[in-house]
Order: C-alpha cells, then sequence, then structure tokens
C-alpha cells in the first residue's frame, strides 16, 4: 500500500498541508492562506478567506485548452435522440441561462428550485446557478407534490426550473400538475417558474408566473460568473428526514471544487479529455458529484443518460453507450448491474459491443454483495471498483484510488477510507473495536472538504443527527469493521444489526450467502419480532430469469447455518417478485421491518414503484 499509504498518512498527519497543495488544482479568484478554520468546533469550515467560481472552474477555465472537445454527451434511447455540448457551447448556453435566472432576480445566495428530469437543460440550470452564486436545489424529478412543497419552503426559492414532463420507458410523467399542486400547498410562492416544453409532451403556462425556457434563452444576455466565498453554499440536497421534516445537506464552493477535482484524477483515474458515465440522477448526489460537477471540473466529457439498464431497448443499453462513446470509467450502482445480469445472465448483449475502452466499473449506492462483483468482474474483464460513501460526504469515505495505486481488491468490501477520512470503528460506549469487531462506522473530525459543513438552516438538527452519539466523531449512521489489512467492511445501516437471544449480527452478512446462491438474482434481510429470541432474521429473494423456485427456500437455510452457524437462527425466506426500492435503488428495509411489525408505514416519497411495495405487504404481514 506505499503510495496510498503515504497520501493518507501525509492527510491526517497535517490536513491542511495536505488540502493546501490539492487546492492549487482549483482556480481561485482569491487564493486561500487559511486552510482550516477549526475554531469553533464541531463546526469546521475549510479554505475560509478563499473566493472562486465553481461554475467558472468546471467550463470557463477550459474554454482556450479544450473548447471544442464535448464536455456532456446526452444519449437519451427513451426519446430516441442523443445530442454533444462541446466546452464552448455548454459555457454559452449557460452564461445566457444565467442572463435568465438574473432577470427574473436571481442573484449571490438566492435559492433556486430545479424540478427536471434528465436532459441537458438541468446541467446548464444547475450550472447557471452556480454562476451567480446562487444556491440550487434539485428535487428529482416525479417526486410527489408534497414532498416538492415540503422543500420549496424550507429553501425558499426566488425561482423554479422544470419541465413539462418526463419520459419513462412505458409512460410520460406529467410533472405540471405535480409542480402547480406543490405551489399551491406551499405556502412560499416564488415569482416564476421556467419551463422547459419537451416535444413528447407540452403543458399549459400559468400567466404571469410560467416561462417558457426557449424564449426566455432566445433574448437572454450572458453572465460573467460572480465570485463568491469558498463557505458560501453551491447547493442544498435534500434528504428524507425521520422527524418528517427533510434535511438539507449543505455543500460549500471551496471545498467541493478541491475534493471533486482530487476524486475524479486520484480514486477514478479521470484526466481531461477521458469520457466518464455516472449512470445517475441529477436528483441524487451521485449526479450532482459526478455527472455535472467532477467531470467538468477535471476537463473531462461527462455522459447524460436518460434511460434504464434494461428495457431501453434491452439489457445491452449500457454497454452500448459504453462503446458508443468511448466511456473510460462507468459508475453506477449494484442494483442496476444486478437488473442487467437477471435478464441477461450470459452477458451476451455485453459480447455486440467493443468494450475495450472501457477501464473500470464503479460501484456505489448500497453494498456490493460479492457474488455481483464476481460475475461483473469475469463477463466485463476490468477491475469493479466498490466505494462507499453518502449524500452527507459528497465523495467516497472509502475506495481503491484507481489514480493512485491498484490495490487488490476484496469481495464484499469498498477497500480503504480515503485521505481526509480517519475511519474509526467504535463501540457503544465510545472504545475502538478490534480488528474484524463490527461496531459503528465513525469518522474523526474534521471531515475533509467536500462534505456537509452543516444542514440548511438547522445546526443544532446537524449536531443532533451525526455529531452528539460519539464526541469529536461524525456518525455514519452504517456498521462494519476494519479487518487486519485496514480494509473497510460495510455491513448495513446501524439499525439493521439486529439481536438474536443476545447475539448481534448484521442482516448484511445473511444477505452475502443469499446473494452467493446461483438461483438469487437479489435479497433483503430483515429482522422481525420472535417471542423467544426477541428478533429472527428473515429473508426475501428475487430470482434470477429462469431459476426455479422448487427446494430454494431449504438451501438458503442449509447455506445461511454453514456459513453463519445456527446461532442466525435463519429459518423463514420467501421468494417474491421485486422488492421495493428508491429511485436511487436503495432496498427500502426499513419500511419492510416497520410493515412486518404492524406499523402503518408511510410509503416514502423517494419510492421507485409503490405496487412493489403493496404486493409485499400481506407476505410482510403474514406468519
Amino acid at each position: 500500500m506505499g503510495e496510498y499509504r503515504q497520501l493518507f498518512d501525509a492527510s491526517v498527519a497535517d490536513p491542511c498541508a495536505f488540502w493546501a497543495q490539492a487546492a492549487r488544482a482549483v482556480t481561485w479568484t482569491r487564493a486561500p492562506r487559511r486552510i482550516l478554520d477549526d475554531s469553533h468546533p464541531p463546526f469546521y469550515r475549510w479554505f475560509p478567506d478563499g473566493e472562486l467560481n465553481t461554475c467558472a472552474n468546471a467550463l470557463d477555465r477550459h474554454i482556450e485548452a479544450r473548447g471544442d472537445q464535448a464536455a456532456l454527451i446526452y444519449d437519451s434511447p427513451v426519446t430516441g435522440t442523443q445530442r454533444v455540448y462541446t466546452y464552448r457551447e455548454l459555457l454559452d448556453a449557460t452564461a445566457r441561462f444565467a442572463g435568465v435566472l438574473r432577470d427574473l432576480g436571481v442573484g449571490k445566495g438566492d435559492r433556486v428550485v430545479l424540478y427536471m428530469p434528465m436532459i441537458p437543460e438541468a446541467v446548464i440550470a444547475m450550472l447557471a446557478c452556480a454562476r451567480l452564486g446562487a444556491v440550487h436545489s434539485v428535487v428529482f424529478g416525479g417526486f410527489a407534490a408534497h414532498e416538492l412543497a415540503t422543500r420549496i419552503d424550507d429553501a425558499q426559492p426566488v425561482a423554479i426550473v422544470s419541465a413539462s414532463c418526463g419520459i419513462e420507458p412505458t409512460r410520460v410523467v406529467d410533472y405540471k400538475p405535480m409542480l402547480d399542486h406543490a405551489l399551491g400547498l406551499a405556502s412560499h410562492k416564488p415569482a416564476a417558474c421556467v419551463i422547459v416544453q419537451r416535444d413528447k409532451h407540452t403543458c399549459d403556462l400559468v400567466s404571469g408566473r410560467d416561462i417558457d425556457w426557449t424564449s426566455a434563452m432566445a433574448s437572454a444576455e450572458p453572465v460573467d460568473p460572480v465570485p463568491v466565498a469558498a463557505t458560501d453554499p453551491l447547493y442544498v440536497l435534500y434528504t428524507s428526514g425521520t422527524t418528517g421534516k427533510p434535511k438539507g445537506i449543505v455543500r460549500d464552493n471551496g471545498g467541493h471544487a478541491v475534493a471533486l477535482l482530487w476524486s475524479m484524477r486520484h480514486i477514478y483515474d479521470i484526466d481531461a479529455g477521458d469520457v466518464f458515465w455516472a449512470a445517475s440522477d441529477v436528483g441524487w448526489v451521485v449526479g450532482h458529484s459526478y455527472i455535472v460537477y467532477g467531470p467538468l471540473l477535471a476537463g473531462a466529457t461527462t455522459v447524460l443518460y436518460e434511460g434504464k439498464p434494461i428495457g431501453t431497448p434491452d439489457p445491452g443499453a449500457f454497454w452500448r453507450v459504453v462503446a458508443e462513446h468511448g466511456v473510460k470509467a462507468l459508475f453506477t450502482a449494484p442494483t442496476a448491474i444486478r437488473a442487467i445480469r437477471k435478464e441477461d445472465p450470459q452477458a451476451s448483449h455485453a459480447d455486440r459491443y467493443d468494450l475495450s475502452g472501457l477501464k473500470y466499473l464503479f460501484q456505489a449506492g448500497e453494498r456490493l454483495d460479492p457474488d455481483t462483483y464476481a460475475w461483473a468482474t469475469e463477463k466485463l474483464g476490468v477491475p469493479v471498483v466498490d466505494h462507499w460513501w453518502q449524500t452527507e460526504t459528497g465523495w467516497a469515505i472509502a475506495a481503491n484510488p484507481m489514480g493512485v495505486q491498484h490495490l487488490p481488491l476484496k469481495a464484499g468490501s469498498p477497500t480503504v477510507p480515503m485521505p481526509g477520512y480517519d475511519v474509526r470503528i467504535l463501540r457503544v460506549d465510545g472504545s475502538q473495536c478490534e480488528p474484524n469487531e463490527e461496531g459503528a462506522i465513525c469518522i474523526s473530525l474534521p471531515l475533509p472538504p467536500g462534505t456537509l459543513p452543516t444542514l440548511w438552516g438547522d445546526d443544532a438538527r446537524y449536531e443532533a443527527s451525526y455529531l452528539c452519539e460519539h464526541p469529536g466523531y461524525y456518525l455514519t449512521g452504517d456498521g462494519g469493521y476494519l479487518d487486519e489489512d485496514g480494509y473497510l467492511f460495510v455491513m448495513g445501516r446501524i439499525d439493521d444489526v439486529i439481536n438474536v437471544a443476545g447475539h448481534r449480527l448484521s442482516t448484511g452478512s445473511i444477505e452475502a450467502v443469499l446473494a452467493a446462491h446461483p438461483a438469487v438474482a437479489e435479497c433483503a434481510v430483515i429482522g422481525v419480532a420472535d417471542e423467544i429470541k426477541g428478533q429472527v432474521p428473515r429473508g426475501f429473494v428475487v430470482l434470477k430469469a429462469g431459476a426455479s423456485a422448487e427446494g430454494l427456500a431449504e438451501e438458503l437455510v442449509a447455506a445461511v447455518r454453514e456459513e453463519i452457524g445456527a446461532v442466525a437462527c435463519f429459518r423463514l425466506v420467501d421468494v417474491v417478485p421485486a422488492l421495493p426500492k428508491t429511485r436511487s435503488g436503495k432496498i427500502l428495509r426499513k419500511t419492510m421491518r416497520g410493515i412486518a411489525h404492524g406499523k402503518d408505514e408511510p410509503v416514502p416519497s423517494t419510492i421507485e414503484d409503490p405496487t412493489v411495495l403493496e404486493t409485499l405487504k400481506p407476505i410482510l404481514q403474514g406468519p
């Protein structure tokens, strides 16, 4: 681990020197002389006297050297269209839309809510906000009106940018009625809404409030980038909070630019001119960090994909995009790879395309089970790099730094902590766990640049949510362990640890056994109440295409007994047609637990397909 270890040790021994060096890759309007403000712990601020503009770093500074290089490739199988924006073209559109927003009264520090599908205008709007020094808050297109309204009330936007519709493989999602309903529910009333009218479906505009994107752009004057303090917010991204009030994760400008630029080169091995594809959505943190900002900060080409891993039109969709656009690194969630594998277990669709340019498959968003890791490694013949991070951190806590050193891969592990993340595994009493002993995954403060400095308008909630459990540490909410080589294993949320007759077991470890069975496409394990043992695990599995359920339950029970032991008391397993997931691919285990325990569990706003949960309810509520 020589090169990696040298970098990591330097980041922990002298964080200021390490990040001062990294900050030199960013173009500042006023270079920071002070690297870390640690005068008000547990609140820390990176580069407090620095000044920059994130949009200028993503676009303007590349024009002289690579103005005619592709900056953004829009590939939309659901509409059958593609478009390439050079850096010069993307800058022109962004500067003009910044002019549109400025004419609507948007200025430095003002908020703009974006409620957008995966179209180039979403990227342009984000960058235009950054250009003005305004704060964007992207809400996943298609979110329910009530959820959108709560975010509008919290962010208090001057304007909203939306579109007439989103387009799914089998349906058109009419955004405008949901937006109008949300604005009716919200106490805060933005003065203006800019609407992108899509060819597939247009909508009626409200006179005096709604503005057509194309018409506004036709007469817009371009705007120069507005310098902002490094500590000023770039965006607010909401996550569902346990209190019902959404948590607004704040991302600052300076630390964000420094961290993402460092990560593109050192984690993803991406340099200027390379093609990078994060198969996510701009509504999620992956879309913010690695569709929009990270690749453009690095001078790379980014892919914006409006489609699915399967069904648009087939399980070869991802491989077509990789081959057509020369993608060097693909970043997606394991659920996408599992979906492809379920439909095409022999990867015959991959054989139709020239994938020789693909060097890496990066996985994040949920635990990469060893079986999916092994399948992707065999079929693609490239490193399959698991890495782990959160909306709150904005970039990887643990990864394999492919631009520094290719460390040996261990199935089930996102490899090692990245520079700046001093990861500790803590017991309930705050003492440190031994190697291979499971506990709460925590990070010593201060967190590195690019991570959240606080929650939007709620410092107290930030402290209560993340910093109070173990003073001096950030609580990730996940449990796991570090092995004797320093590799991190993330076993799931802390509340996914169950207590079976006094034995603490991770449901993630049981899921790993189930996922290894050749008939299982994906699975989930939850803890359910038991009169005798307190809790017992219960499994749910989805079959691969063509697999038989006959005798499967008995085989899975036997496998868990063999791998984990009788102490797991694993006897309940159901074969189900699908598992309820968020749009980002995370299985809704908490919701499943609540239903199994007889609670009137609300349907999460982030759910991909509510009918899956309805189908599963009778099974969850049964014996």
